[in-house]
């Protein structure tokens, strides 16, 4: 049988008893084998795909023409071709992998970055950055809710699905939930890009896009709320009030009546959820009831 059909049959597990031992005696076996072995270590992409026969074929010329003129440093040039391989599969696991950070419900945590940037991630978030080249490019990337404290450097970036914020060193917090994102400044100045919207905001202004809706207000707390255990809300949709009350007690709640766009402003705090229930439903006219430890139904008095 030809050898390149040896070799096509072998790449595809299809040799027989007799075929495989007509293939191990070829000259180049064992770096044929060297290199599929080695090759199958390492997954650069998940997008890869697996080369066809014409591809490996053109490979294998490459690595078997030097071989002829150099055949005294055989061993030391596979040798050099495996450790290449394993210095690019080190390479791209260790220095293009990006650290991620998520929490739980009913759960926050406080950490510092490579320049000593502080963040406190809120319940139910994630964020993710490259440590390895952090120095060139401060940037991460959040889904939930976060404060950050940015040490004076180079741009630092925020990146959501609904905007961008940018900036030097200055201390605000970005929430980033489903269909409410909110940035709120509170020292320094942070650029604010969302779709078409862009603004710049200075210590106590606020920026938010709610349903579709932008508004830009004022504050004048120093900290956020949540960073103290407490959540307060100024004329917000009443599910969304119920949505972080989910996420910081890991209950779930069904609203039984017609307040879900209803506006609340008031506060619960994150040590009790029969105070927090209460908290929220009082101000509304509405009760609830706790069918198990995780579950909660809320409605009207008069039902």
């Amino acid at each position: 049988m030809d050898k390149n059909d040896l070799l096509q049959k072998w790449l595809n597990n299809e040799l027989t008893a007799s075929e495989q031992e007509t293939f191990s005696r070829l000259e180049d076996y064992k770096l044929n084998e060297d290199i599929l072995k080695a090759a199958s270590r390492f997954k650069v992409s998940h997008f890869s795909n697996i080369d066809d026969f014409n591809a490996f074929k053109k490979r294998y010329e490459a690595y078997k023409k030097p071989i002829h003129k150099l055949s005294r440093f055989y061993p030391v040039m596979r040798v050099a071709c495996v450790l290449a391989i394993l210095l690019c599969g080190y390479y791209f696991f260790n220095y293009n992998k990006d650290t991620v950070i998520n929490t739980f419900a009913n759960e926050k945590t406080e950490f510092v970055l490579p320049d000593n940037s502080e963040i406190v991630l809120n319940t139910l978030s994630r964020i993710s950055y490259n440590a390895s080249n952090w120095d060139d490019k401060r940037e991460i990337k959040l889904d939930g809710e976060a404060f950050f404290k940015v040490a004076k450097g180079k741009q630092f970036d925020v990146l959501t699905s609904d905007g961008i914020i940018s900036v030097v060193g200055t201390a605000f917090n970005v929430k980033q939930r489903e269909n409410y994102f909110e940035v709120k400044c509170f020292e320094g100045i942070v650029n604010v890009t969302s779709d078409t919207i862009n603004r710049q905001l200075t210590a106590g202004h606020v920026f938010q896009i709610l349903n579709g809706n932008f508004v830009e207000t004022t504050m004048t707390y120093e900290t956020p709320h949540w960073t103290n255990n407490l959540s307060r809300f100024k004329a917000i949709p009443f599910n969304e009030v119920v949505a972080e009350l989910e996420r910081q007690f890991d209950v779930e709640i069904t609203l039984k009546d017609n307040s879900a766009q209803r506006l609340f402003t008031g506060s619960f705090t994150h040590d009790n959820l029969e105070n927090a229930l209460i908290s929220i439903t009082q101000p509304m006219s509405l009760t609830f009831k706790m069918s198990t430890s995780k579950q909660v139904v809320i409605h009207d008095i008069k039902m």
